[in-house]
């Protein structure tokens, strides 16, 4: 967030601060030189402020009000929402773009949480047409890297995959994907999102959100994924895929057309590397890491 209640050099509040977004933005910020001179960047985690206020059935619509009103109320002059692919309409043509997110009912898998996130980009343009503010969002796709949630049971699916496939390997188990592992994706490693974060926070202009992915021909298939972790963790026992649980959608591909048109040199951390890179981080910071 920006405020124009002091004229002097940027101050960024970045909430989620100590999760896997957060942490990548402050390691772009802090350690690749991403902080200018004079600005200030404070990172706050749920333990420093608590977004609901107030506990609530429907906490992310509650989150989008809480943030995005009083964002306003505080003279703040921009406001950077990440979103998820997940809000796009189940039943669609591919690739999925920006223009895309209102043309039909999500999955229903992720039904409440997309309609929730959706809403963000509805209340955003409202406050640009009401009041001026350029409040504006971004849409990454599959997201990991250090300090994800690695949980095996609700973790994102790649962290889940190398919590599970590290456990195999030290248990000397065979690895179960759940599905038939033909399910495509586009992953972006986080600290590549944390460097689009910084910049759409300072040259992006548009209140309409926009996708940030890597290219649609970087898409694999979760089985592509899974032999990638196998070969960064060492892993040398059976991957096996259990066909009687179901593969969620079977694609989810992104356009970053708009991306590109901004960026076109931006390269990408290519997948093998960033996952060689997270499993290491992993298993470094097992005892401490989310699983």
């Amino acid at each position: 967030m920006e405020s124009d209640i002091n004229t002097g050099p940027m101050r960024v509040l970045v909430t989620g601060g100590s999760g896997l977004v957060g942490k990548a933005i402050e390691h772009v910020v802090l350690q690749e030189g991403g902080k200018l001179e004079g600005e200030e960047w404070i990172f706050l985690s749920t333990k420093d402020a608590d977004l609901l206020l107030t506990l609530s059935q429907r906490d992310n619509l509650r989150i989008n009000d809480n943030v995005l009103q009083t964002a306003h109320e505080m003279g703040v002059t921009k406001v950077l929402s990440c979103l998820s692919s997940c809000i796009f309409p189940d039943k669609t043509t591919y690739p999925i773009d920006e223009t895309m997110i209102h043309n039909g009912q999500p999955h229903d898998s992720n039904f409440g949480y997309s309609y929730a996130k959706r809403m963000i980009d509805v209340q955003n343009r409202a406050y640009f047409q009401q009041f001026g503010r350029r409040y504006t969002a971004i849409i990454p796709t599959n997201v990991f890297g250090p300090y994800d949630n690695f949980n095996i049971e609700n973790g994102h699916v790649l962290s889940a995959l190398m919590n599970k496939t590290y456990k195999a390997k030290t248990e000397g188990t065979p690895v179960t994907v759940c599905g038939t592992g033909a399910p495509r994706r586009q992953f972006i490693y986080s600290l590549d999102l944390g460097r689009l974060i910084v910049w759409v926070l300072r040259e992006y202009e548009e209140i309409a959100p926009i996708i940030l992915s890597v290219n649609e021909e970087d898409e694999v298939s979760i089985k592509e994924a899974v032999e990638m972790i196998a070969d960064a963790l060492d892993f040398k026992g059976k991957i096996q895929f259990d066909t009687t649980l179901p593969d969620g959608q079977m694609k989810k591909t992104a356009s970053n057309a708009k991306l590109r048109r901004y960026l076109p040199n931006f390269t990408f951390t290519p997948l093998q590397e960033a996952i060689k890179k997270t499993c290491d981080w992993f298993v470094a910071n097992y005892d401490t890491a989310r699983t």
